[in-house]
């Protein structure tokens, strides 16, 4: 069924004020993911914080199944770890992965990304580097801007260099519509034996996702973008075939049973990553977020997200002389970002604020593979959601034409 926008945006206390396109930023939270978060908030107050937890603890453990059902898990929600944000999940896996005695790589092992890949992923990857001699290699991307799966191959197949122990990269970019073939990579990486972690913060409450069709052994995301939930939020799946072989950086005696003094086992689910102490009330706004999401389908929020995001893109190519459209792909997402000639982006920032429009500056280090390749400037984003409209779109348009 298409969205409801009407009802979609009644339920949206942020939708009456203002025109929000920042929500690859931090999308809008419904009413109910909002009172769902003060209910707990005031319970806790009420009763005490050990006791709400204790007299929500069944609603509490319904949030890793919900989230194992957005993204095809395994129903019981054992493969979902609960975590505070996207990076804290990314480099949960990844740092894990590093130290753990069945995957650690040895120098000259090989990363593989993509020349889209996000600025906190690729530090991560180059202290890995530091620390373990790894090499990292950027897979070119192909004429559509989207990671070369034939490139990808023959990378794998190289033997002059060392082997290739992990393919990692973001499946939506964070400054661009592009969306990567991640199930064309994941087909590659399983047909290699490669482990395979994907950054789905972008994709996840925008696209339909299946991690058994990306073939990836982990995904994570973040609460606070598409998916609509709180910030401080996020989540890390980790496919139940690998996750007895990696070993969580950090460990407390919550993912780590302490039988003796000398002695420890660690859970043997994805909880292995999480740690005890976690911000209850903003885990349940994200699990009634994830089943918002689920309840209005991941393919008609697609059809809506992107049919809105060529709305725009043509708009801004058509009507705002200034404005060149940057982004890439043959299939693409809700994030539009453009630059606008001779302008001083922080200036069109500020007066789109005081207009009532959320948009964000992406700087070219927010993506430095790419916009170097591609000699981009810092970028305008303007990034969509099923509850924005083209009469928003066309104030949008207007604001920039008067800011000529």
């Amino acid at each position: 069924m298409p969205i409801d926008v009407t009802a979609a945006r009644a339920a949206t206390p942020g939708c009456q004020d203002l025109i929000h396109l920042n929500n690859a930023g931090a999308a809008l939270p419904t009413h109910d993911v909002l009172t769902t978060q003060i209910d707990y908030l005031q319970l806790e107050a009420r009763i005490g914080g050990y006791e709400a937890y204790t007299h929500e603890q069944a609603r509490i453990e319904q949030i890793r199944p919900t989230i194992a059902r957005l993204i095809g898990a395994d129903p019981s929600g054992d493969e979902v770890a609960l975590t505070v944000n996207n990076t804290a999940a990314f480099d949960l896996f990844l740092y894990s992965w590093a130290i753990s005695p069945t995957h650690a790589p040895d120098p000259g092992d090989r990363i593989l990304t993509t020349e889209t890949e996000y600025g906190a992923n690729f530090v991560a990857y180059l202290q890995l580097a530091r620390r373990f001699g790894i090499e990292v290699e950027v897979v070119p991307s192909n004429d559509h801007g989207e990671i070369d799966l034939d490139a990808l191959e023959a990378s794998i197949r190289r033997t002059d260099v060392g082997p290739v122990t992990l393919i990692a990269l973001n499946h939506i970019p964070t400054n661009g519509g592009l969306i990567n073939p991640a199930a064309g990579v994941g087909a590659i990486a399983r047909e290699y034996g490669i482990t395979y972690l994907l950054d789905a913060c972008q994709s996840a409450g925008q696209i339909p996702l299946d991690v058994d069709e990306l073939s990836c052994d982990a995904l994570t995301a973040a609460g606070r973008k598409f998916l609509r939930g709180p910030r401080g939020t996020g989540f890390l799946y980790v496919r139940a075939s690998i996750l007895p072989s990696i070993e969580p950086i950090m460990l407390d005696h919550s993912t780590a049973e302490w039988l003796e003094p000398d002695h420890y086992e660690i859970d043997p689910t994805a909880r292995r990553f999480e740690q005890w102490e976690r911000n209850h009330a903003a885990l349940l706004g994200l699990g009634h977020a994830v089943q918002e999401a689920l309840d209005h389908g991941l393919d008609a929020i697609a059809t809506r997200v992107q049919g809105l995001a060529e709305t725009l893109r043509g708009r801004l190519t058509d009507d705002v002389p200034q404005a060149t459209v940057r982004d890439l792909g043959r299939e693409r997402c809700g994030i539009v970002t453009f630059s606008l000639d001779g302008a001083d982006l922080a200036a069109v920032h500020a007066a789109l604020r005081d207009a009532g429009i959320n948009v964000s500056i992406v700087p070219p280090a927010s993506a430095l593979i790419d916009t170097r390749k591609r000699d981009l400037p810092s970028m305008i984003r303007a990034s969509v959601h099923y509850y924005n409209t083209e009469a928003e779109i066309d104030q949008l348009i207007t604001e920039l034409l008067r800011l000529r």
